[in-house]
């Protein structure tokens, strides 16, 4: 569970060993919706803006963003869409250890100072279902603490 001053909803599905697990976290962020979304949206600097120390490379090529993250994981993911009006960012890891990954987040205003971030991933294997879960709560952790101190 994301451990947060203001209520923290969470949710992690995993019906059986072979169906597709979807994990929904959201957090609530004092920072008004327009900077977490330019943040968010700047796909190419998360390391930087977003995320630092959770992600330490990040680099674009083409469609694809390659991220080194903290624990030493990389992964190549493609950038699915970036859009603008509805502040929805989305994206699909390739390799391993995924066999199918596609993931979103996206910002809903809260008031003029404040912002909901939802983030959805739907992955599969199953068995690795809950070590990316907890490694999207790090991360939305990281987010919320950067994104509040801009």
């Amino acid at each position: 569970m994301i451990i947060t001053s203001s209520p923290a909803k969470n949710s992690f599905h995993n019906h059986t060993k072979n169906s597709m697990a979807s994990v929904r976290k959201e957090i609530h962020v004092r920072q008004c919706a327009e900077n977490a979304w330019d943040a968010i949206r700047d796909v190419g600097a998360i390391d930087k803006r977003l995320v630092p120390g959770f992600v330490v490379g990040c680099r674009l090529e083409g469609d694809s963003r390659y991220l080194t993250f903290g624990n030493g994981m990389t992964i190549r993911e493609i950038i699915v869409s970036v859009d603008d009006e509805s502040m929805r960012h989305s994206w699909s890891a390739r390799g391993e250890p995924f066999t199918h990954h596609n993931a979103s987040i996206q910002v809903f205003p809260e008031g003029p100072n404040a912002c909901r971030l939802v983030w959805i991933a739907d992955i599969m294997p199953n068995d690795i279902a809950n070590s990316i879960s907890e490694m999207i709560v790090q991360g939305l952790e990281i987010m919320k603490a950067t994104l509040e101190t801009r």
